[in-house]
């Protein structure tokens, strides 16, 4: 399988919302903060996990998403109809508006396959982004510890009638880790492809150097707990450089 921008959405667009959880209420807080008056703008916005209860908090959500199956579950639910939403690579799909707040939630930045696509969305953001406005990325922190000889083999979710299976290869070189969801049941076995390209924080803040932006905050978590060495995800918040 050629993997693509809509690869992760489409395939796993049917089940995404059974998998995960709605959201995260201190997030909607901390994402409603950022944005005052909005508008906002998500980037791979999904089934609206985050987007509609932001909404919901009066705040005006646009977003865009390269896989028509996942906007179109988003398309089904109270208030989705209602979200304009770009189909495209947010790498590179400009919209004409300027927003208060743009984020990325989910570690789906790392959804980006090359250094070079996550300089470039650093840059589009740039572009879209208005004076006082914010750029908010939710990603893990490598732990390449996990990784045996390169490999990991894992149980992610155990069902009555299903078994999910994480099986990942790391490549160092290229920092991407293939690992797609395994789903074994008595109706066959599904695959769920998933392919990450991983970022340091220290490499996100340089790219976000490059393309005119700078660190504001980094916390640990949407509580806003202090980032140390020891934290294993951050919320980092970017604006505009002087």
């Amino acid at each position: 399988m050629t993997y693509s921008p809509s690869t992760y959405g489409d395939e796993i667009a049917d089940v995404y919302d059974t998998l995960y959880a709605d959201h995260h209420p201190t997030a909607i807080a901390t994402l409603a903060e950022l944005a005052g008056h909005g508008p906002a703008l998500e980037l791979a916005i999904g089934t609206g996990r985050l987007a509609l209860p932001l909404m919901r908090r009066g705040v005006s959500v646009h977003g865009i998403d390269a896989s028509p199956a996942m906007v179109e579950r988003l398309r089904t639910k109270p208030g989705g109809a209602d979200i304009d939403v770009a189909i495209g690579d947010f790498a590179s799909t400009k919209l004409e508006n300027t927003f208060e707040l743009v984020f990325v939630a989910f570690n789906t930045f790392f959804n980006l396959p090359s250094a070079e696509d996550q300089v470039q969305c650093f840059r589009n953001v740039a572009t879209m982004l208005r004076p006082r406005g914010s750029f908010l990325i939710e990603a893990f922190v490598p732990d390449l510890g996990r990784f045996d000889r390169g490999q990991r083999l894992s149980v992610s979710r155990i069902e009555p009638h299903a078994v999910w299976l994480e099986a990942a290869t790391h490549d160092g070189s290229n920092q991407v880790v293939d690992s797609p969801l395994v789903r074994l049941s008595c109706e066959g076995i599904r695959l769920f492809p998933i392919r990450v390209r991983y970022a340091w924080p220290s490499e996100l803040d340089l790219m976000a150097h490059v393309a005119g932006l700078r660190l504001r905050e980094r916390w640990a978590g949407w509580n806003k707990q202090p980032f140390s060495g020891a934290s294993g995800a951050h919320v980092s918040v970017y604006e505009r450089a002087l």
